[in-house]
């Protein structure tokens, strides 16, 4: 039985994680983050990251929440994604892979978090 439930549910994973690659390219997300979430132009990497800091990050744009006038573009796309969504769209851009220099972007990303307290 186990057996069956791994089986069965292995596609359901795939299924997830293309419908949020699906949603990113959809949502043009590629236009400025670039087609692997490796970031482009002034646009950060968000391939690779820690699936919770990419989860709060979404949820503090929700909420209006940004540290840049940049980061004002994002408040709509982050607002058309529903709870699911971005949920989703956080494990997808935690799992890519990147092969760009590591630090690059990463204080748009501190751990201290967007708009806090």
């Amino acid at each position: 039985m186990k057996q069956f439930v791994l089986i069965f549910s292995f596609p359901l994973i795939l299924l997830a994680s293309n419908d949020a690659e699906t949603l990113y390219l959809k949502n043009a997300c590629n236009s400025c983050h670039g087609m692997y979430a490796e970031g482009m132009g002034a646009s950060p990497r968000l391939q690779g990251l820690r699936e919770d800091v990419l989860l709060r990050r979404l949820k503090d744009l929700q909420q209006g929440k940004t540290r840049t006038a940049f980061g004002s573009v994002m408040i709509s796309f982050a607002k058309s994604l529903d709870e699911d969504q971005t949920i989703e769209m956080a494990k997808y851009l935690s799992t890519l892979k990147t092969n760009v220099n590591e630090d690059r972007y990463e204080i748009e990303y501190d751990s201290a978090g967007d708009g806090g307290s």
